[in-house]
């Protein structure tokens, strides 16, 4: 039985990583977490029987404890929670589906502890790829990404020297707002923003998907995941969602991964890898696909894609700038606080003040996320 863990285990990628466990038998879930979803963590408690669930809030996790008191599982809460799950003795894989920079120091934590990562928490490499990436080398653990686009792209250099390796070709779907210009965008409900055209996502990233910010964090990801150079990355939209991403070598060849838009498929390749098994659901069939279309993407109307390029060749502390600005900005246009608009304009005005550091530390970093959160916060 492989042993595994799931921080967030309630969200878009937890919930589906545990389907792929139903069906396959072979894997022993020992360790969950939620931010607050107490009612579904606990049907999982009692389906999946692991020993430690977290909670990030204590008046929750007193909650559960309660509802759960019949069960053997230890509940715990906050940060030293998600550390407790991410560092449980047999655990051989961490699922990292949690959002947002909380997922750092339980990810450094479950590297230290020697746990391979499947990784869907992309602000873990965007803010400390350097921290991270250094130190699964040196603990000798594997990294296995588990986004469908980095999926694509590892899955696109099996068998290839890396050396090889000439560029990234990072697709996308270009989201709702495809096509758009600025002035198109200025009225732009919630409910608009969340209907993503091919994948089912949590509504923080299907946000993310229409302005682009997705993409550019991917980009920033995937110049860790991959080594490469940020200026090696090309991010090419392709609104069908059958390609999932590319790769081209030095002599000219390009190889890529295509498939319906399932994230089970690269959860269950990071759970299994090397071993491809069996997946049910919807097959490709090339007699009715028509077309496959390929665009340039508009970095004047989606400047945020833009702004993460140039976050992602200064480093130092501005891409924690750029992600957490755009957290905050969207969690306030989630609330119906701002337009849809300032969710971009917020990130470069907080990029323009921010003075960057290099090769920071995970306090500078987490510093550098309050220092901007202040400074959103501090708006009129």
């Amino acid at each position: 039985m492989k042993k595994i863990a799931i921080l967030g285990s309630t969200g878009s990628i937890g919930t589906q990583t545990l389907e792929v466990v139903r069906r396959n038998k072979d894997i022993e879930v020992l360790g969950l977490s939620a931010g607050s979803n107490i009612l579904l963590l606990e049907k999982q408690i009692r389906e999946f029987k692991p020993k430690i669930a977290a909670v990030w809030e204590e008046e929750k996790a007193r909650e559960l404890r309660v509802r759960a008191a019949d069960t053997d599982v230890r509940i715990v809460s906050g940060m030293e929670g998600l550390i407790s799950v991410s560092r449980i003795a047999d655990v051989e894989i961490l699922v990292t589906a949690i959002v947002g920079m909380i997922g750092i120091r339980p990810t450094i934590e479950a590297i230290q502890a020697g746990k391979d990562i499947a990784l869907a928490n992309k602000e873990t490499l965007v803010t400390a790829g350097h921290i991270i990436m250094p130190l699964a080398r040196e603990k000798n653990i594997s990294i296995f990404p588990v986004d469908s686009e980095h999926s694509a792209i590892f899955q696109s250099l099996q068998g290839n020297e890396k050396k090889t390796l000439k560029k990234i070709l990072l697709t996308a779907s270009g989201g709702p707002f495809r096509g758009k210009k600025q002035e198109e965008l200025l009225d732009i409900r919630v409910e608009d923003a969340l209907k993503h055209p091919n994948w089912s996502m949590g509504q923080k990233i299907t946000i993310d998907s229409s302005t682009m910010v997705n993409k550019g964090l991917e980009v920033m990801e995937a110049k860790w995941l991959f080594d490469v150079d940020i200026d090696e990355i090309q991010v090419v939209i392709q609104p069908q969602s059958i390609i999932h991403s590319m790769v081209e070598y030095a002599d000219g060849a390009v190889m890529a991964q295509l498939g319906t838009p399932d994230m089970k498929l690269p959860i269950q390749y990071a759970l299994y890898y090397p071993e491809r098994k069996y997946l049910p659901g919807e097959r490709l069939d090339f007699w009715r696909i028509k077309r496959l279309d390929f665009e340039e993407p508009d970095m004047d109307t989606f400047y945020a894609l833009s702004l993460a390029y140039k976050a992602g060749r200064a480093g130092g502390t501005l891409p924690t700038v750029f992600n957490a600005a755009n957290e905050l900005a969207v969690r306030k246009f989630l609330n119906r606080e701002i337009k849809y608009l300032e969710i971009t304009e917020i990130i470069e005005d907080c990029m323009r003040a921010h003075k960057n550091r290099k090769n920071p530390t995970l306090e500078e970093i987490l510093d550098a996320e309050a220092a901007v959160y202040e400074r959103i916060e501090s708006r009129r």
